[in-house]
């Protein structure tokens, strides 16, 4: 009965969009992890009710639950799905079970992920569901996206799937084993990697103003049928393209190492733009710093790798930092080189030009004040909405304009 339910390997995206049921991401996060022995959270036969905000509708629903991070089997007793009503609470008439090979529990194999059967459940576009998750035993929560920047909810010991008013022994501010759901629409998904400026740091908690939920809404209100896309948010904070940090920092896997988990594997995915690369200069020495050669053969085998699958990669250039903690002459040199190779090589298949949105045109090495954070890196909310006005439409317009309409 399990193994129906088990091994999912990065699938080529032809044979997830063939025939039958197509899939798409309608929300995603990367995983990352086991955190340091000392901080791990145990949770002892407990109910995790995690929230996330879609970004495309659809009539029937799936998700995807991971152990890729763990050493031992995680036994999921009981899983459910619905509409979220207000903090932990959900409404009523939409509270369903979910079922993995027709069981209402799955145990999942150490480094394995896990997708659910699929469910006669309508989603719409830009809500919030509520997946509640009880974990059978004493479980440790050694995958996770660490950076949720929203607060989903612990239950006192016990099994609160079916509860439409969970009781909640603490919060979080991280999402556990979750890291997809898929609605059934034929249209494509675009994927942001990247870092924390993917993942929203510095933006408000709770609010989803991160760039790519900015672009999910732009997109959709933008661009009529060719803008009913799905977005999937894989960046990770502290995430480098070249170096692993899966542990102490929580910034998982190299973005090249992470590739075929990441995007390969999301349900649809035909779009994806990359913002990653501030990290490996910023963790470089400040006055040797990484060569941006490096780099750019770490952008090459993305492009590679992408297009390879017929995806469309869009290439943002990475930020102006003077004033972060990271800042120096040396490493800005780096990264206006990168910026530089980015725009003349045309070698994505389009250019996000990060730089040009954020800067300040009195001094463009820095952040334009109404777009900083406070760090003098991360923008704040307005940042972000000007990094999501400053993708580049014509991609969507170009390669989705026979998408079918989405159910929902």
């Amino acid at each position: 009965m399990l193994a129906a339910s088990l091994a999912v390997p990065a699938l080529p995206v032809r044979a997830q969009t063939g025939g039958g049921i197509r899939w798409c991401g309608t929300w995603g996060a990367a995983p990352a992890g086991p955190p340091p022995s000392g901080s791990i959270q145990t949770y002892a036969s407990q109910t995790l009710r995690l929230i996330v905000r879609t970004s495309i509708g659809g009539s029937r629903v799936r998700i995807r639950v991971s152990n890729e991070m763990g050493s031992a089997p995680l036994r999921i007793g009981r899983a459910s799905i619905a509409l979220r009503s207000s903090g932990a609470a959900v409404n009523q008439s939409s509270l369903r079970e979910l079922r993995f090979g027709g069981a209402t529990s799955v145990t999942i194999p150490a480094r394995a992920p896990a997708v659910s059967d699929p469910l006669d459940f309508v989603v719409p576009a830009q809500a919030d569901l509520a997946i509640s998750l009880y974990l059978s035993g004493s479980v440790q929560g050694t995958t996770l996206h660490n950076a949720a920047l929203q607060i989903s909810y612990v239950s006192p010991g016990g099994d609160y799937t079916s509860s439409v008013s969970m009781p909640v022994s603490r919060t979080l501010s991280s999402w556990p084993f979750l890291t997809e759901v898929d609605v059934n629409t034929a249209v494509p998904c675009l994927v942001a990697l990247g870092d924390s400026i993917t993942d929203g740091q510095g933006s408000t908690s709770n609010a989803n103003r991160r760039w790519p939920d900015y672009l999910a809404r732009r997109l959709q209100s933008s661009l009529g049928s060719a803008g009913r896309i799905g977005v999937v948010n894989r960046g990770i904070s502290g995430n480098s393209m070249l170096t692993d940090y899966p542990n102490a920092l929580l910034a998982g896997y190299a973005t090249l190492e992470r590739f075929d988990r990441d995007v390969l594997a999301t349900s649809g995915v035909r779009y994806l733009i990359t913002l990653i690369g501030i990290n490996d200069i910023c963790y470089s020495s400040g006055s040797n710093p990484i060569p941006a050669d490096e780099l750019i053969a770490g952008y090459r085998q993305l492009i590679s790798r992408a297009q390879a699958r017929d995806i469309t990669i869009i290439g943002a250039t990475l930020p102006p930092f003077e004033g972060f903690v990271y800042y120096t002459t040396a490493r800005e040199r780096v990264r206006r080189a990168v910026n530089d190779w980015m725009r003349a090589s045309g070698e994505f298949d389009a250019l996000l030009d990060v730089e040009a949105a954020l800067r300040d045109p009195a001094r463009p090495t820095r952040v334009l004040a109404a777009y900083d954070s406070g760090d003098h890196l991360h923008p704040s909310d307005a940042g972000y909405q000007a990094i999501a006005n400053a993708v580049p439409l014509a991609p969507f317009l170009s390669t989705n304009t026979t998408a079918a309409e989405e159910t929902s």
